[in-house]
């Protein structure tokens, strides 16, 4: 008896040891996507931040435009291009995990042609801002100040055209180290940069926002640097005319990527849309938007999980390994949580005092620290809601996801914050109760239903979509000859 019950122990040791063998290669596979994502999307999500606080700086109406053009027409058309570039990455990861390293920059090729005749589209959204946010009942002086700010952004625009891309092409190949070194780098360059332009030759808006400009510009040619330079030998050959083959489902993949993502991003800017239409304007869109940029930046850290998800299960998808994708999933969740929990009682501690980072305005400060505990309760589900979108994205499953925000965001969050802020007089603090109400349900709903996924039908569906689509090389090689032999 007693030899039996040795034996189970032994065995049940054997079993941990293994199970912590495993979550920590897991946890290396996860952090060497995830951090340097991370670091690319907080430095690049800080740009737009750090240009924020000198221009915070300028003046209260000059914060109050920048707040309301980059909160509600710049993540407009970020949220746009984050979700159309996302099937970049559900392809390219899916591709590299069956070994059919070639089309991934055939996909990445033909990302830039849908996504660079998107971005030509929106191009009309910055430059009638002041007509349109006039249009809509802004306060005059705020939206010509706007204005003055959304030209700005153009350049900006066509930067998410390709960092993007190139970002998602070279973190499905786990060569997104790149990615955070140059965006450090840029992000490094645009503090003193900024401090130049703004404090010293006294250039203003222009200063910040050219600032801004020049620095996102240097990781987009850093980027393509790395790729047309030979350092990815193996998935990158050179431009190709198959790029403009099979673009039709690559648009109805990107489309149902950008409506989720758009879904989501575009929730937050209708509430400080909302903000924009109760009494001290100036002070509830600062407020409002000093809150949503902090929890914004802690999003970041998030959505390098996100990404971490999305190639890990893509990857494993592409393998056509389910077991594994279902224990990735578990680890990535897990690990994303811990980070949300220390976000958590970091914001709780010291809510008021980040707000001095934004603002001298002691009224603005009041009403960022009304809103600290309703921030750190977003933070913490905000560690939680990216690992399963992410998850989605990378089986390809982002139709679903767009119909769950759609629901929860628009059918429960933005009702009831305008209902508490509005009619239960709660302002700000009501929009904001109303919208941690849409992410708690989006959660809940995205969990079940990620829980209820039948992986194995999903390996199938990756391998009927990689073979589909699949190009041979050499087929392609043989029509070039022909092709110049004719000529």
């Amino acid at each position: 008896m007693d030899k039996e019950i040795e034996e189970r122990l032994l065995g049940s040791e054997v079993v941990a040891e293994d199970l912590k063998s495993r979550v920590w290669t897991e946890s290396k596979k996860i952090w060497r996507i995830a951090f340097p994502g991370i670091v690319a999307r907080i430095s690049s999500f800080g740009m737009i931040v750090i240009t924020q606080l000198f221009i915070g700086h300028i003046g209260a109406v000059q914060l109050a435009a920048y707040a309301l053009e980059q909160t509600i027409f710049v993540r407009f058309v970020n949220g746009i291009m984050i979700g159309m570039s996302s099937a970049t990455e559900t392809l390219c990861g899916q591709a590299f995990g069956a070994g059919q390293h070639h089309m991934m920059g055939i996909y990445l090729q033909r990302s830039w042609i849908v996504d660079g005749t998107l971005a030509t589209i929106l191009l009309p959204i910055f430059i009638f801002t002041t007509p349109i946010l006039k249009l809509i009942g802004q306060e005059t002086e705020i939206a010509n100040v706007a204005g003055e700010i959304s030209l700005w952004f153009i350049p900006f625009l066509y930067y998410f055209v390709f960092s993007l891309t190139l970002q998602m092409y070279l973190q499905a190949q786990m060569k997104n180290q790149i990615v955070g070194w140059i965006s450090a780098i840029s992000f490094g360059i645009l503090v003193p940069l900024s401090w130049l332009f703004v404090s010293k030759l006294d250039l203003g808006i222009s200063g910040a926002m050219g600032a801004l400009n020049i620095c996102s510009w240097l990781t987009v040619i850093g980027l393509f640097a790395y790729v047309l330079g030979g350092w990815c030998p193996e998935t990158w050959k050179g431009l190709n005319k198959a790029a403009f083959k099979d673009l039709l489902p690559v648009i109805k993949l990107s489309i149902s990527s950008g409506i989720m993502i758009c879904l989501e991003l575009w929730y937050n800017s209708i509430l400080v849309l909302l903000a924009g239409y109760m009494k001290n304007a100036t002070i509830a869109i600062s407020a409002f938007s000093i809150c949503l940029n902090i929890s914004a930046w802690v999003f970041m850290i998030c959505l390098g999980f996100l990404g971490a998800a999305c190639v890990r299960v893509s990857n494993e998808l592409g393998k056509g390994n389910a077991k594994a994708t279902k224990f990735s999933i578990k680890v990535i969740l897990c690990t994303s949580v811990c980070i949300g929990v220390v976000c958590f009682i970091l914001c709780l501690i010291f809510g008021r005092q980040i707000s001095y980072l934004f603002t001298d305005s002691e009224e603005v400060a009041d009403s960022v620290s009304d809103l600290s505990v309703l921030l750190a309760f977003s933070m913490l589900f905000n560690s939680i809601q990216p690992v399963l979108s992410g998850v989605a994205v990378g089986a390809g499953l982002q139709s679903m996801v767009a119909y769950v925000n759609l629901g929860c965001y628009y059918g429960i969050g933005i009702p009831i914050g305008a209902l508490l802020g509005y009619v239960g007089h709660l302002q700000v603090k009501g929009l904001w109760i109303g919208m941690l109400c849409g992410v708690v349900m989006q959660t809940l709903v995205l969990a079940f239903l990620i829980w209820r996924t039948d992986w194995d039908l999903q390996v199938n569906k990756a391998l009927e979509r990689l073979n589909r689509w699949f190009v041979d090389p050499s087929k392609e090689s043989n029509e070039d000859e022909n092709s110049n032999s004719n000529v």
